[in-house]
C-alpha cells in the first residue's frame, strides 16, 4: 500500500477517518490509548506524532501537550491538516511532510515522547530522534512486527498488551461498507462495482446475528536506554 492510497482517502474522505455510524460494546483498545496518551503528555516537553495523516488527532491531543510535530507522507492528507491548523487558535502544533522510508528530518533526541496511533511501525527503526529514556508509544493491529523492530533496536521496558473484547455493531450494510472503505489499503466498498465482495464481507462478520467487527489490537509501550 503505498502513499496514492492514502492521497486518495484525502480526497474521498476528506482525510483519514470515517464517517459511518456504527456503536461499540465493551472498551476499545482505541479509547485505552488515548486516554493513556493524554495522561502521560503533560510530563514530556516535546512530542511527535508518527504518521499524523489528516491532523484531526493530533490536534485534539494538542490541549494536552507542551507541543506536538506531526508528520505524515501525505502530501493531500497534510494540506488538510495544515488548512485546519491554520483556522484555529492552536499554536503548539507544526505538521512536517516526511517519511520513515527516508532519514527524517528531525535532530537527534529531539522528542522525548513519540505516539504511534496505527501509524509506520518503522518509526521504530528512527531511534536516534527520541531523547535516551524517552517513552514510544503505540496502537496497531499485527504486533509481531512491533515487537521485532523493537528487541532490534534495543529499546528496553517493552509491553505489549492485547485487546479483543470490544465489538463495533453497524445499523445496516450501508454504514458497514463506510467504515470498511476507510480502512489502509482496502477499496472502495460502496461502489457498486463492489457489492458481491461486500456481501462476502457482510457474511463473514455476523456476530450474533447482528453486523459487528470485534476488535482485536495491540497497545504498546517502550523505553530509549
Amino acid at each position: 500500500m503505498g502513499v496514492d492510497w492514502y492521497d486518495m482517502i484525502a480526497r474521498r474522505n476528506g482525510g483519514y477517518g470515517s464517517s459511518a455510524v456504527y456503536s461499540t460494546v465493551g472498551k476499545s483498545a482505541e479509547e485505552i490509548f488515548e486516554e493513556r496518551l493524554i495522561n502521560m503528555m503533560p510530563n514530556f516537553k516535546s512530542i511527535l506524532d508518527a504518521g499524523c495523516g489528516h491532523g484531526e488527532f493530533t490536534l485534539n491531543m494538542s490541549k494536552y501537550a507542551n507541543r506536538i510535530i506531526g508528520f505524515d507522507n501525505s502530501k493531500e492528507l497534510l494540506a488538510i491538516a495544515q488548512t485546519t491548523l491554520r483556522i484555529s487558535e492552536i499554536d503548539n502544533v507544526e505538521f512536517v511532510l516526511a517519511t520513515t522510508k527516508e532519514e527524517l528530518p528531525f535532530d537527534d533526541e529531539q522528542f522525548d515522547l513519540i505516539y504511534d496511533r496505527r501509524g509506520p511501525t518503522s518509526i521504530i527503526n528512527h531511534g536516534r530522534i527520541l531523547a535516551a529514556g524517552g517513552t514510544i508509544f503505540g496502537i496497531h493491529i499485527n504486533v509481531d512486527k512491533v515487537r521485532e523492530q523493537l528487541i532490534a533496536n534495543g529499546y528496553k521496558e517493552i509491553e505489549i498488551e492485547e485487546y479483543n473484547e470490544a465489538i463495533s455493531y453497524f445499523p445496516n450494510e450501508v454504514e458497514f461498507a463506510k467504515f470498511l472503505s476507510a480502512i489502509p489499503g482496502n477499496p472502495d466498498y460502496t461502489s457498486a462495482d463492489l457489492k458481491s465482495e461486500l456481501e462476502v464481507k457482510i457474511s463473514e462478520h455476523n456476530i450474533d446475528g447482528r453486523l459487528g467487527i470485534k476488535e482485536h489490537k495491540y497497545i504498546w509501550k517502550a523505553t530509549r536506554p
